[in-house]
């Protein structure tokens, strides 16, 4: 049987392991604590020890639960360290739609992305990461405040960073090689005949 000190370092392994925020349900299960009381007083506890200035996480309080974060003014120094391991592609593509071409409907991004997007969707706004209100029988879809926290830039810097690939990526797909003495005239008709 843990001591209490012991269900609190247990706690905090639990958090520091996990990639994804964790429920009270979960801690509770996990702690085999069963008083929501003492168990967000341990949380409270160890919030409090990671507050102070000389530590560079800190506990954070998500719409999922509870989790270890970065603090905001080391994210952007340690973010190239894990990129998103929380997001799978399809999330952090979704996303991407979001940022971009926000306000966006859900419909929009189901036409692009297919039936999958649905499930993205869900678990991204899950994440705090994007809003949706009902619009008709579609939702709209924007970026929140926690989505800048989440990248450790601004929403503009996000979003140029996000065309710059995006023009990357059709630029070599659509790349094609012009033969010596074609002129740009001749390639221009090529291309546009391939749309």
């Amino acid at each position: 049987m843990l001591t209490l000190k012991g269900k609190k370092a247990l706690i905090e392994a639990a958090l520091f392991a996990s990639e994804n925020p964790l429920s009270l349900h979960t801690l509770k299960k996990i702690s085999g604590i069963t008083s929501t009381r003492e168990l967000k007083k341990i949380l409270h506890e160890i919030k409090r020890e990671f507050d102070v200035s000389t530590r560079g996480i800190e506990l954070a309080i998500t719409p999922e639960g509870y989790q270890f974060k970065v603090k905001d003014k080391f994210s952007e120094i340690v973010a190239p360290l894990t990129p998103h391991a929380d997001l799978s592609d399809g999330m952090l593509r979704t996303l991407g739609l979001v940022a971009i071409r926000q306000p966006i409907t859900q419909s929009e991004i189901v036409k692009i992305q297919g039936n999958k997007a649905y499930n993205y969707i869900k678990k991204i706004e899950k994440k705090g990461l994007i809003t949706s209100e009902k619009a008709g029988r579609t939702r709209i879809l924007r970026t929140t405040r926690e989505f800048e926290r989440y990248f450790g830039k601004s929403l503009k810097e996000i979003q140029e960073t996000l065309r710059s690939v995006i023009e990357d990526e059709t630029n070599k797909q659509f790349r094609t090689n012009v033969p010596d003495g074609e002129t740009e005239e001749v390639r221009d008709q090529f291309q546009n005949s391939e749309d």
